[in-house]
């Protein structure tokens, strides 16, 4: 036994270094950040608390800002960079049968719900001030700019 969560048990997220990014539902925004972090979260049912204060750690302590020479060696936290986190149920489509997604993967929003909101409020703590956020469940629109590109994918199963 490796210790790891079975393969069913996988927080994901898509994580992209950016100049600015927000989220705007019904064309008024509800989230913005300058430099920073934006991630997208995908839930899936069991997930637990551990998953998400791993990720949200991983998040705030990634080096993947330049420092004075350049080089990708400073986090958000050592910055003083934003993050704009978005749940998204689409990071576990399916595309194995068909044409159309199946997304039976991503978590209900009863547990969904709860695991996002303690996810936030762990990034909170770990980073030491208020999150940008969308709104579970809702039609957003995401807007950023990319710095770099630098769009790293990680997940709680390989914890990378």
């Amino acid at each position: 036994m490796t210790g790891l969560p079975s393969s069913r048990e996988i927080m994901r997220a898509v994580i992209q270094r950016v100049r600015e990014a927000s989220v705007a539902i019904g064309g008024e925004v509800r989230g913005a950040i300058g430099g920073g972090l934006a991630v997208l979260v995908g839930i899936e049912e069991a997930d637990t608390l551990e998953d998400a204060q791993w990720l949200s750690g991983k998040l705030v302590r990634m080096r993947i800002f330049p420092d004075d020479q350049g080089l990708m060696n400073r986090s958000v936290l050592e910055t003083g960079g934003g993050i704009l986190a978005v749940s998204q149920f689409t990071l576990f489509a399916s595309t194995r049968k068909g044409n159309r997604p199946s997304f039976i993967r991503a978590a209900r929003p009863e547990t969904a719900v709860p695991l996002y909101e303690a996810f936030l409020r762990q990034l909170e703590a770990d980073l030491g001030k208020p999150v940008a956020r969308g709104e579970f469940g809702a039609m957003m629109e995401v807007a950023l700019v990319n710095d770099g590109p630098v769009t790293i994918v990680m997940d709680t199963r390989t914890r990378e």
